[in-house]
């Protein structure tokens, strides 16, 4: 990805040496506002609106992910930094430049949010980031960093650890920076969600679902959000962002993040109906699906199969 030399976002609030405190319980359990991990006319290209989200979101009362500790959930983040500050080490002494990606990243993904909004006649909320290490409070609850990338929907940050880039291409078999800046643009797609409304009415129905219904849910909020992240990654494409390979290895990145492909790995077999990220085939397929629309209108994963 060709990134260096980029505008940075502003939205960083880079804990990273300070530690997190204690822990008050699971932040992604049942309860109101839990954190959300991963193991949604006019604009530039013919991008659909904010407004007919909103309107698929209206009619059909989409719902958002219920979260245990499932491995499979330890995926997707997001991080931005300032560019200000972009050339300082962090407070724990590690180098800035892993810090100025996410930074870059974030930025471009403000810059197309806020155009599909404004089409809309709408201002884009930019999320917060939050780097840290080891462990975090927020306002989903305590969090370490055994609990990969989230967000937070009650505070509207994302968190990451960003010693999570070296498990994704360690263990998660997953290397490459667009791999990592599919990672980031996926979480920022979790925030269109929860300013859109659809993890909002998970929170208010969700206490009805069983466990089973409450994961199919949370699949297509997940497939959504890697549909968002085709959609910016279509717009990196635009912005002459993109090297060789790039897609491929947010593609790869799909692939191996997968419940069955992840079930498989840890235990020697996929049980469906625990299924809360989807399918190795189905996260490829809805990244891949934004990619080549650019259209966020085109990520509605709550209408028919996924």
């Amino acid at each position: 990805m060709k990134w260096r030399g980029r505008q940075q976002s502003s939205n960083i609030d880079d804990r990273r040496g300070q530690g997190g405190g204690g822990f008050g319980g699971s932040p992604f359990g049942r309860s109101s506002g839990g954190g959300f991990r991963m193991p949604t006319g006019g604009g530039r290209g013919g991008r659909g609106g904010i407004g007919s989200l909103i309107g698929i979101i209206a009619v059909l009362g989409i719902i958002w992910l219920v979260t245990g500790q499932n491995p499979v959930d330890m995926l997707m983040g997001n991080a931005s930094t300032s560019s200000s500050s972009s050339a300082q080490a962090s407070a724990s002494g590690e180098p800035s430049e892993m810090r100025d990606f996410v930074g870059v990243v974030v930025k471009e993904t403000e810059d197309l949010w806020g155009e599909v909004f404004a089409a809309q006649n709408q201002d884009y909320p930019e999320p917060t980031v939050v780097l840290f290490t080891d462990q975090v409070n927020t306002a989903c609850g305590a969090a370490d960093s055994r609990t990969g990338p989230f967000y937070c929907p009650g505070d509207q940050k994302v968190y990451i650890d960003l010693s999570f880039y070296d498990q994704l291409r360690d263990q998660f078999g997953a290397p490459g920076d667009f791999a990592q800046a599919y990672v980031l643009a996926h979480e920022v797609g979790h925030h269109i969600q929860n300013i859109t409304g659809v993890l909002p009415e998970f929170n208010r129905r969700r206490a009805s679902l069983s466990q089973e219904e409450a994961n199919a849910y949370s699949v297509r909020v997940e497939l959504q959000a890697d549909c968002y992240a085709g959609v910016w990654a279509n717009y990196a494409g635009q912005e002459d962002l993109l090297d060789n390979g790039d897609i491929e290895e947010a593609l790869n990145a799909a692939n191996q993040i997968g419940d069955d492909t992840l079930q498989k790995r840890m235990q020697g077999y996929a049980v469906p109906k625990t299924f809360n990220h989807g399918t190795s085939a189905q996260r490829k397929t809805w990244f891949e699906r934004g990619y080549r629309s650019g259209n966020p209108g085109d990520c509605d994963t709550f209408s028919g199969n996924v």
